[in-house]
């Protein structure tokens, strides 16, 4: 029995709506919830302390030289509040997914083009951030990692799925998914307001999450992160909230 699908994130290929006929079938336009109450302010608090003693501890390890920037590491959101779609639960937290048989499941539902290359993007043994999304207090609960690589969505062929894609054709399927397994909790929970924070901060100074994905295209699902952005947030966890 398919498990509910694991993401919800909204948005058009482009930053742009396409007309309605068009849409039905893809991530609806919706942002999640943290997106419309958290981005039109900033939050407290500053991350020079964060910023800079990464920046040095990165220098130092790689003799002053910056990272090549590449995308290597990856963001999945998921809902981890019961939601009803077209009749079914998405909720599916990492609880959910440390439950499943072998710690691993499939992340099936993606409807929006530029999350679904993302996906075809991944490979075998990259790690990813479980991110709570569309909830009381968004952010990064936990690390997963790939364990398959991109292969045909099932639920798009699956007319009982809320997810159902009536113009996909077995012969040529529009939607991918990936496996994922758990692989631990972070240390503590690393919140989006704190992670906003910093990503302002970086704004300015020139820090690593400056482009962060997270805040410029904040309605995908599927996001990928560089090295440094990943190492950064990652830091995170060892700093006291």
């Amino acid at each position: 029995m398919p498990w509910p699908s694991r993401k919800r994130d909204k948005g058009a290929v482009a930053d742009k709506k396409e007309p309605d006929a068009k849409i039905a079938k893809t991530e609806e336009e919706t942002p999640d919830k943290e997106e419309e109450e958290k981005s039109t302010k900033a939050p407290a608090g500053s991350s020079k302390s964060g910023w800079k003693n990464w920046k040095k501890t990165k220098e130092s390890d790689s003799g002053g030289e910056e990272s090549k920037i590449t995308y290597c590491h990856w963001l999945l959101k998921s809902e981890p509040e019961s939601r009803l779609e077209k009749g079914v639960d998405v909720k599916f937290s990492i609880d959910d997914l440390k439950a499943q048989p072998n710690q691993t499941t499939f992340w099936d539902g993606v409807r929006n083009y530029q999350a679904r290359n993302f996906l075809r993007a991944m490979k075998l043994g990259q790690q990813a951030f479980f991110y709570h999304s569309n909830c009381k207090e968004p952010g990064i609960v936990g690390i997963v990692k790939i364990v398959k690589e991109a292969y045909p969505d099932h639920t798009q062929f699956d007319q009982k799925d809320p997810h159902y894609d009536s113009s996909s054709r077995k012969e040529n399927p529009k939607w991918s998914m990936v496996d994922v397994q758990f692989v631990r909790m972070t240390k503590r929970f690393i919140p989006l307001s704190e992670i906003k924070a910093h990503h302002l901060a970086h704004k300015a100074d020139g820090g690593p999450l400056k482009n962060m994905m997270l805040f410029t295209r904040q309605r995908l699902s599927i996001q990928p992160l560089t090295q440094e952005e990943f190492d950064f947030v990652l830091s995170l966890e060892e700093e006291k909230p």
